[in-house]
């Protein structure tokens, strides 16, 4: 296993924020990314696009990953 690096984090914290608003979005039909940045501006749309593919290295790269001891 190898330890955390600066993308590692970067892309669990945005599958974090991805998964947040996707909870507000069934919960409270409340999207908080469209809310900040515009309903489907290119701001928004480059946010979905960074949690879709950091959910994509996270479901690759969990095997390998690990909390540092």
């Amino acid at each position: 296993m190898k330890k955390l690096n600066a993308l590692d984090w970067t892309a669990l914290i945005l599958v974090v924020v991805g998964g947040l608003n996707w909870g507000l979005v069934g919960l409270l039909n409340f999207d908080l990314v469209a809310t900040i940045f515009g309903d489907m501006s290119m701001l928004s749309r480059i946010v979905y696009s960074l949690v879709g593919f950091s959910a994509v290295y996270v479901v690759v790269a969990m095997p390998n990953l690990r909390r540092e001891e």
